[in-house]
């Protein structure tokens, strides 16, 4: 497996175990667990920091004006949703503001190696692709940022034995 495909797959797993991985450091120090009210501004900002990374490699290496394109403006429709999160604290504006862009960016490097007919050539093919990409992402979305559900705690009870509540 490529370099590029394993680091974003490592940068998606630890962005997603970091609430368990904070909560565990604080239990171990003694401090209350969960997080403050500052943390999911502070990690929206580190996913658009690692994510900046991926937005350089699209405008660098992507052949496909259509990919390309359309990659950056996902990027950039993220960075304006954590730009007014930031602003206002309204977490549901992660929902309509999702980061549909990492989606797309691990597809497209998956596809191009794995199955190259599957990577979408014309508006329509993309549209299917995003399409396929956002319904997984939109329900992440709904349960972390207007829910507000926390299934880290689940987690943390299923693989660390830490009762929830």
């Amino acid at each position: 497996m490529p370099a590029i495909i394993v680091i974003e797959l490592l940068s998606m797993l630890v962005d997603a175990l970091d609430v368990i991985l904070v909560d565990a450091i604080a239990r171990a120090l003694g401090v209350p667990g969960e997080f403050g009210p500052t943390y999911a501004q502070i990690d929206k900002w580190l996913d658009i920091y690692y994510l900046s990374f991926e937005a350089v490699v699209v405008a660098r290496r992507w052949p496909e004006a259509l990919l390309r394109r359309t990659a950056l403006a996902l990027f950039g429709w993220r960075l304006l949703g954590v730009l007014l999160f930031e602003a206002t604290a309204v977490r549901p504006l992660l929902v309509v503001f999702p980061n549909l862009f990492e989606n797309v960016y691990l597809y497209v490097l998956i596809v191009r190696r794995v199955a190259p007919r599957l990577l979408p050539r014309t508006p329509a093919q993309l549209l299917l692709v995003l399409i396929l990409l956002y319904i997984p992402k939109a329900i992440q979305e709904w349960v972390l940022h207007f829910e507000e559900l926390h299934p880290w705690q689940w987690l943390r009870s299923l693989l660390f034995g830490v009762p929830t509540g």
